[in-house]
């Protein structure tokens, strides 16, 4: 059986680079959320520091992430991110989660 991956992305935008970056995250949600393997992207920012995003990403399994790592979208999002903001992503197994779909 194969699993779920979870990315969470937290991404502080460079200084000047704030409305572009919001611009560049709330671009990448409706066509990673079309993807077939896709369940699951989301765009936080932080209540305190408004320049800094959260992306709660979830796919079907690790061949979902790499299509979506193959899109044009993603391959934009990946050609600018540098440029506008600082980064970290990590990749994340379940531990002790809910799973929404029996509900």
């Amino acid at each position: 059986m194969t699993s779920n991956v979870k990315i969470v992305a937290i991404l502080s935008a460079k200084a000047g680079s704030e409305a572009e970056l919001e611009t560049l995250l709330r671009g990448m949600t409706t066509p990673s959320r079309a993807e077939a393997g896709n369940l699951r992207y989301d765009l936080w920012q932080d209540v305190d520091k408004r320049d800094r995003f959260v992306l709660d990403e979830l796919y079907l399994n690790s061949d979902a992430v790499a299509s979506h790592r193959a899109t044009a979208h993603f391959q934009h999002y990946l050609s600018r991110i540098n440029t506008l903001a600082d980064r970290t992503a990590i990749v994340v197994q379940a531990v002790d989660v809910v799973d929404d779909s029996k509900s």
